[in-house]
């Protein structure tokens, strides 16, 4: 065990089996995503349950575990216990219910709202200004909190239709040619937007939606030309676009439209030597009224607490070798490039 190591150990009282069983979760699995949050060892035998690992961490889970307790009369989803632990394991307050003050949205899933306070703000912008840039890590609600905002916006007839836009570049692999038509070519990439929406609304009526055009697939290449009137636009994965074809999508904006853009910097797919057009707005625009940008960070992921942590890892590993004077990862020598392979001579 590490040297400041501690274990605790708590009894629930009064008896209750059946907010025992709400705490615990089914075959006792919100216990284990505590001890992956916290990096603590939990042990329960009947009503009493023991902790074990760094005095702080150990004592910080001990508290969540009571404070869970407390509120055990009510259903807890996986979901829900993830996202309180993602927040309690950085040292922020957990939060399951938004504050008086919070904008919420309503969707399929009753009251949606922002679970840090970065994600509160980020709905306050998209509902205040006409144009948003969300920029951060994996597992933000970068996308699906623009996707729930866009939901709301049709539900209350506020816009005549969603436009959903993502430019076509795979990460790290060539597909080749997909079948089909335009549609079914760029629904692999738009998937993601695909489950937001099915969440957010069903699978049932996002079809209807998409019958009547009051959703619409829009590939980016696709966009020069058009004035989109009355609508929410989301361009996803923005880090995958020029700078021409980000200036070309921002100039689509007409009366009565709002758009979001989403991406992470750290995740550019572009060829080498192609400057990402989001990390280009970033800078032109950052001074332009009306525009607002979210910056997220690893406090901000609402996925499953392991993400925030591999968030954090690959962000020290691209700082050392900021770093590093030779510009060498570790377990490189020399120079990178392979060496051509040796072709035995060829008999006479």
């Amino acid at each position: 065990m590490p040297r400041s190591s501690v274990q605790l150990r708590h009894t629930f009282s009064p008896p209750d089996n059946a907010r025992l069983a709400q705490l615990c979760g089914p075959l006792d699995e919100n216990l284990r995503q505590i001890e992956v949050a916290f990096d603590v060892r939990l042990a329960r035998r009947a009503d009493t349950v023991t902790v074990e690992g760094d005095s702080a961490a150990a004592r910080s889970a001990l508290e969540l575990l009571q404070s869970l307790w407390s509120r055990a009369e009510a259903s807890f989803s996986l979901e829900d216990i993830q996202l309180e632990l993602a927040q309690a394991a950085q040292g922020l307050r957990p939060k399951l219910n938004a504050a008086d003050d919070e904008p919420v949205l309503y969707t399929r899933r009753e009251s949606l709202h922002g679970r840090t306070p970065n994600q509160v703000q980020y709905i306050r912008n998209i509902l205040q200004h006409d144009i948003t840039f969300g920029i951060g890590p994996a597992g933000t609600g970068k996308t699906f909190l623009a996707v729930a905002c866009a939901v709301d916006a049709l539900e209350r007839h506020a816009i005549s239709r969603l436009v959903l836009t993502r430019p076509a570049v795979e990460a790290g692999e060539r597909l080749g040619f997909l079948p089909g038509d335009l549609t079914q070519k760029i629904d692999p990439y738009l998937r993601p937007l695909y489950d937001a929406l099915y969440d957010l609304l069903g699978m049932e009526k996002t079809q209807k939606l998409f019958d009547r055009g009051a959703i619409e697939i829009a590939p980016l290449a696709f966009m020069r030309g058009r004035t989109l009137n009355q609508s929410f636009i989301i361009l996803d994965e923005a880090q995958n676009t020029t700078p021409e074809q980000m200036k070309m999508f921002l100039t689509r904006i007409g009366f009565g439209s709002r758009a979001v853009i989403t991406g992470d910097i750290s995740q550019v797919d572009l060829p080498r030597g192609t400057q990402s057009g989001l990390m280009q707005a970033q800078k032109v625009l950052a001074q332009v009224r009306g525009i607002a940008f979210n910056l997220f960070t690893s406090q901000d992921v609402v996925r499953h607490p392991l993400v925030a942590r591999i968030v954090d890892a690959y962000e020290t590993h691209e700082a050392q070798k900021a770093l590093d004077p030779t510009g060498k990862s570790e377990g490189q020598s020399g120079d990178d490039t392979p060496s051509p392979r040796r072709r035995a001579p060829r008999s006479a």
